[in-house]
């Protein structure tokens, strides 16, 4: 008997689509429906609640996230008994959510009464009762207040231990971020010698998954010293090892001092050999790109070009026109970088005819937009333009490489060699052409898009009145906009 996905199974592989307006709609539609069916305040109501608030959570979309939770946490238990475990998710989701937010002081309250509620409910021992712990420990530890973590996170750890429960990876991945803050000398992860193989990857994944909020710094010591037992305890081949090594090498990118730049390099370098030890031919040419790339950051220019020229070599064997595009597309960057301009429109040129034997239109468009960012750079404004166009032809609008070849274009129009324009005005220009693509062409009289503060000021005029669910779909397109377009603009700058 095959299962019927949930609405809000569906909801969620559109999420993981990237179509999140749909994946909003589609759970609006459902709280709608049972809320027609059960009415406001029944137990399913306050599950749709919880089911649309997990999907504008995973569009960051917070405010609206946390008035769904509230909603959800509204419906008492005492009023449905049964109710009792999904409250308590929905209590856990409410604080998640305001500490993401930002407003700590409610997510605290939440919180703490979470917690409580599930010690009562299950009793100290259950894993259940750690669920709770675990994201008090976290709000605790973004506010600062190491002492009152370290004992809940300890707990917590003990409880997932005793339970042999799968999630004590990321329990000791918090701990250990939690220890190494508190500088207090302990060790940061006890067990490693001797904790199960499937614990160990879940802790490298915790780890490295946590790195992207934490302080950097920080995270720099973690990653050596949990990299330097993983490959005491399962070798510089496994998996595991292989990750932290490629997450410290990404980290010292980030913090970009020179102790960084050469600790990166390294680790690329045993990263490179192990994959090249087991024949994994596709990630050693990913990994040969980023030695490249890591060896010119540390102002080797003439290794790094060798090793563009490596990649190269790599990307002809697979015999496939996309990788060599890409080797081919990085490597004339380089070579322009380095002054070798003959060379770099070279490699730029054969980059775009090899991307135009192949099959993806994205490593056409990059390849176009690099070719005429060059041409543009070299003075040949018509040509360039002309480049520039066909790359933003076969781009989506909301790519990087689009946004920028899009930003370069107003300076080539302008008639000028460099300068990529006025990012913020182009950056605003592909958000209005992102909403307006997503609404019906006569609901909108008028939609203009600034930027001021480092963020964008919306004005719509509607063209006529809007049904209930074209004012949803402007919501959310508008929303998912927001998500998209707001770390461009900050890339932008």
């Amino acid at each position: 008997m095959i299962d019927t996905p949930t609405p809000f199974d569906a909801a969620r592989s559109l999420i993981l689509q990237g179509r999140i307006v749909e994946a909003e709609a589609l759970m609006v539609r459902e709280l709608d429906a049972v809320t027609a069916r059960h009415g406001a305040g029944s137990p399913q109501w306050a599950s749709a609640q919880c089911d649309l608030g997990n999907v504008l959570f995973n569009a960051e979309q917070m405010g609206r996230a946390i008035e769904c939770f509230r909603a959800a946490v509204s419906v008492s238990p005492h009023d449905y008994p049964g109710l009792h475990k999904d409250h308590l998710t929905y209590r856990s989701n409410l604080g998640m959510a305001l500490r993401l937010a930002g407003r700590l002081d409610e997510a605290e309250q939440e919180l703490r009464a979470g917690a409580q509620a599930r010690l009562e409910f299950y009793g100290r021992e259950h894993a259940g009762y750690a669920f709770g712990l675990e994201p008090l420990a976290e709000l605790l530890l973004q506010r600062g207040d190491l002492a009152q973590a370290r004992p809940v996170v300890e707990e917590m750890v003990a409880n997932l231990h005793h339970n042999r429960h799968e999630r004590v990876g990321a329990a000791l991945a918090l701990r250990a971020e939690i220890v190494r803050a508190c500088g207090s000398g302990d060790e940061t992860f006890p067990g490693i010698d001797w904790l199960p193989e499937n614990v160990l990857e879940q802790l490298v994944l915790a780890v490295c998954g946590r790195m992207e909020s934490g302080e950097p710094l920080l995270y720099r010591i973690l990653l050596r010293e949990l990299a330097a037992g993983l490959q005491m305890r399962l070798g510089p081949d496994h998996f595991a090892t292989l990750k932290v090594l490629s997450d410290l090498a990404n980290l010292n990118r980030n913090i970009g001092d020179e102790a960084g730049r050469a600790e990166r390099v390294d680790a690329i370098r045993r990263v490179l050999a192990a994959h090249d030890r087991q024949g994994r031919a596709v990630d050693a040419l990913h990994v040969a790109q980023g030695l490249a790339l890591a060896l010119g950051d540390a102002g080797e220019t003439e290794e790094g070009l060798r090793a563009y020229a490596a990649a190269h070599e790599r990307a002809v064997r697979l015999g496939r026109p996309e990788p060599i595009s890409q080797t081919l597309r990085n490597w004339g960057l380089a070579l322009q970088e380095a002054g070798r301009i003959d060379e770099a429109e070279a490699r730029l040129a054969e980059a775009v005819r090899m991307a135009a034997t192949g099959a993806d239109p994205e490593m056409l468009g990059r390849g176009r937009i690099a070719l005429g960012l060059f041409l543009q750079h070299q003075n040949r404004l018509g040509e360039a333009r002309t480049v520039i166009e066909g790359g933003l032809a076969v781009l989506d609008p909301v790519h990087p490489d689009a946004i920028v070849g899009r930003s370069h274009l107003g300076a080539v129009l302008e008639g000028r060699t460099c300068g990529c324009g006025d990012m913020p005005e182009t950056i605003a220009t592909a958000f209005r052409e992102f909403v307006l693509s997503k609404l019906p062409p006569d609901l909108l009289a008028d939609l203009r898009v600034g930027i001021a503060d480092n963020d964008f000021k919306i004005d719509v005029h509607l063209q006529r009145e809007p049904t209930q669910d074209e004012l949803h779909r402007l919501n959310g397109v508008v929303q998912s906009a927001l998500a998209e377009f707001r770390h461009r603009l900050t890339e932008g700058n």
